[in-house]
C-alpha cells in the first residue's frame, strides 16, 4: 500500500477526514471522561503532533496522536520530577493540556493513540505510524517518546494481573502481548505499569445499555474489550472500569 504521513499541522484541509475516520475501540473506552474532555483538544490545539497517514486515493487510513509534556516538572499536579504516572492515559492528558494552557516548556512526547481504519487493519501500519511518531518527536527536538500502552489481547484474560501478563515473553524474548511487542520491535522498554490509566464510572443502566449484560449481581462483571473486570455494586446502584495499561519508554 502506498501511502503519504503528513502531520495535521501540515495539511490543516484533513482534519475533518482525521477526527472521523472509523476506529474499532470497545464501547466503554467512549466514555472516560478524562478522555472525552481532551482527547478532542489534541487536533486543533496541538496538530503538529496528530499524525496520519493517506493512500494513493487520498483517504486517510490512520492516525497517530502524541502530546508534548514536562515531565521532569515538580510538585504541580501530583507529578513526581520525572517519574511516569499510575494514573497514565488520564493523566498524561491532563499534564499536557495543564503545560499547554501555562506555557510550561515540555520534555517529553507521550504516545495517546495510534488507529488503524477497519479496512486496512493487518497490514502494518501500526507499527508504521509509531515509527512516524518517534520520528515526529525527534523532529521536534525531543530525546525520548513514552506510551501507556493498552495491551491489545489483555481482554482474553481479563483476570490476570496486568503486573503478571506485562511481563510475559515468548521464547525469543519478545513480549507475548501483540502491541507490547509492536513497540518492544521498535526499541522501547517496559518501565512501569500504570494500573489506574482510564477510568469509566458510570450507573448501572449505563452499562446495561453499553453492554447488553445484565449487570444484575455485585462483584466483578466480564464486559467484551475490557481489559479487567466491571465492579458493579447494586446497593449503590453504579458500575466503575479501572483500566491498567503498560508504560513504554522509547529512546531516540
Amino acid at each position: 500500500m502506498e501511502l503519504k504521513v503528513s502531520s495535521l499541522a501540515e495539511r490543516p484541509e484533513m482534519y475533518r477526514q482525521v477526527v472521523e475516520m472509523p476506529d474499532t475501540w470497545p464501547e466503554l473506552m467512549l466514555h472516560d471522561f478524562t478522555g472525552n474532555a481532551h482527547y478532542g483538544r489534541i487536533a486543533t490545539e496541538l496538530p503538529e503532533y496528530v499524525l496520519f497517514a493517506e493512500d494513493e486515493r487520498g483517504e486517510a487510513v490512520a492516525h497517530a496522536y502524541s502530546v508534548p509534556f514536562a515531565l521532569a516538572a515538580e510538585g504541580r499536579g501530583g507529578r513526581g520530577g520525572g517519574e511516569l504516572p499510575a494514573r497514565g492515559w488520564d493523566q498524561v492528558l491532563v499534564w499536557a493540556f495543564q503545560d499547554l494552557r501555562a506555557g510550561t516548556r515540555p520534555d517529553t512526547v507521550s504516545a495517546i493513540s495510534i488507529v488503524v481504519s477497519p479496512h486496512a487493519q493487518g497490514t502494518g501500519l501500526s507499527g508504521r505510524m509509531l515509527a512516524a511518531m518517534r520520528d515526529n518527536a525527534a523532529a521536534h527536538g525531543f530525546h525520548e517518546v513514552v506510551a501507556p500502552v493498552r495491551p491489545s489481547a489483555k481482554h482474553l484474560e481479563p483476570r490476570t494481573p496486568i503486573t503478571e501478563y506485562a511481563y510475559r515473553v515468548r521464547e525469543d524474548g519478545l513480549p507475548h502481548d501483540p502491541w507490547l511487542r509492536v513497540h518492544a520491535r521498535a526499541g522501547a522498554t517496559i518501565v512501569a505499569v500504570a494500573p489506574a490509566s482510564m477510568c469509566v464510572a458510570a450507573s448501572l443502566e449505563e452499562w446495561r445499555a453499553w453492554t447488553g449484560l445484565p449487570f444484575d449481581r455485585d462483584g466483578e462483571v466480564e464486559v467484551p474489550g475490557a481489559l479487567v473486570p466491571v465492579r458493579c455494586d447494586l446497593e449503590h446502584g453504579y458500575g466503575v472500569y479501572v483500566e491498567p495499561n503498560v508504560w513504554m519508554r522509547h529512546t531516540l
